[in-house]
């Protein structure tokens, strides 16, 4: 039951991590090559890239103008050997500062996350999101400083 709750751990630290604008810390959670899927909510293809990479997508997107939110539950853990993969529900809110009109948008869909035991402890080796609903200004969504 450990190896379970501290992958899971990791998964909640994700989105604690990037709530924190603690870019530093979310990017050490992920390994070297990460596989990227955001095609339910920006078309295109999915990407494997750096962990540095989809954090910097993420400092841009998510700067410090616009507040975010992110909730992850039902935590579905499948490991086998040095590898597991998590699914979680999981709904995101951002809203933007005053000075920048405001404005909300949020989320609700699933996660699909990829794990392994590095020496290092578990890492993240993807990270894809399958949006069901959103609803609010998706200009809030795309907007950058």
């Amino acid at each position: 039951m450990s190896e379970r709750r501290t992958i899971a751990e990791l998964v909640d630290t994700i989105f604690d991590t990037v709530d924190a604008k603690d870019w530093d810390a979310a990017e050490a959670l992920f390994d070297t090559a990460v596989l990227a899927d955001f095609t339910s909510l920006n078309g295109g293809e999915p990407a494997t890239i750096t962990g540095t990479q989809l954090v910097d997508g993420w400092r841009q997107g998510l700067h410090a103008k616009k507040k975010s939110f992110h909730l992850v539950g039902h935590h579905r853990i499948a490991i086998t050997g040095d590898s597991a993969t998590v699914h979680v529900k999981g709904y995101a809110y951002n809203v933007l500062d005053d000075d920048l009109g405001g404005g909300m948008w949020e989320v609700w869909g699933a996660y699909d996350i990829p794990v392994r035991r590095t020496p290092a402890g578990w890492k993240a080796t993807g990270l894809s999101f399958f949006a069901w609903h959103t609803r609010g200004d998706d200009a809030v969504r795309t907007h950058l400083l």
